[in-house]
């Protein structure tokens, strides 16, 4: 990029957001435009400010980084953003992955801040070594999703139809969607209708056999 890459910093820890602005302060071709404290704070400065990349925590007050970054992606879905977080586990991992992240970075590996950011900015994608299986679990390749099955159901109902078949419960598949429970439900039952299906175990041997998760997904 000709221009420096403007970064957003948000973490609830203000130790935390001066160590990285300290770190990214050396380099010249990255300026960072903000921190903020929370996901709330983090939706209001990326209008405010248009960063190219994001550093956001998950686990954050208000709102989470989960439900900022699905915010975001309707908001604002040039900005890129990396979750710089000290979880190292699949489940956050996944949970990162399925509410579109570009990136995934462990709290601790200062030596990979810079180059992640210059990556992410590029457009490409950027994990940690430690969660790269984690990622490749779910890059795995799926039989082609039957044309009927496309026709059938929405995009949103799809996507809720794979949270279900993944064993999300339904205030999980809202959180994850930035959705309220009661609209989750309301994609389940229609899925239910449409498909002719009134078990939830249906719906996940269904979503199976069309392809869209895997057997021991």
């Amino acid at each position: 990029m000709d221009k420096p890459i403007k970064v957003l910093i948000v973490d609830d820890h203000a130790q935390v957001r001066t160590g990285v602005r300290a770190l990214l302060s050396l380099q010249k071709n990255i300026d960072v435009v903000g921190e903020a404290r929370d996901g709330l704070e983090a939706i209001r400065l990326a209008g405010d400010l248009k960063p190219n990349v994001i550093l956001m925590e998950i686990s954050l007050p208000r709102m989470d980084g989960l439900k900022a970054v699905a915010k975001l992606a309707d908001l604002h879905p040039e900005i890129r953003v990396i979750m710089l977080s000290m979880h190292s586990d699949r489940k956050h991992v996944h949970d990162a992955y399925h509410a579109g992240v570009n990136g995934y970075l462990l709290k601790g590996l200062a030596r990979e801040l810079v180059p992640a950011i210059q990556q992410v900015a590029e457009g490409k994608k950027y994990y940690s070594a430690d969660v790269v299986p984690y990622v490749a679990e779910l890059k795995k390749p799926r039989k082609t999703v039957s044309a009927d099955f496309t026709r059938a159901i929405t995009p949103r109902q799809r996507q809720v139809l794979e949270l279900i078949a993944e064993g999300y419960t339904t205030r999980e598949i809202g959180n994850k969607l930035g959705i309220s429970v009661k609209t989750a439900e309301t994609h389940r039952t229609q899925l239910m209708e449409r498909l002719d299906i009134h078990q939830v175990a249906g719906l996940v041997r269904y979503a199976i056999r069309v392809g869209l998760v895997k057997a021991d997904a």
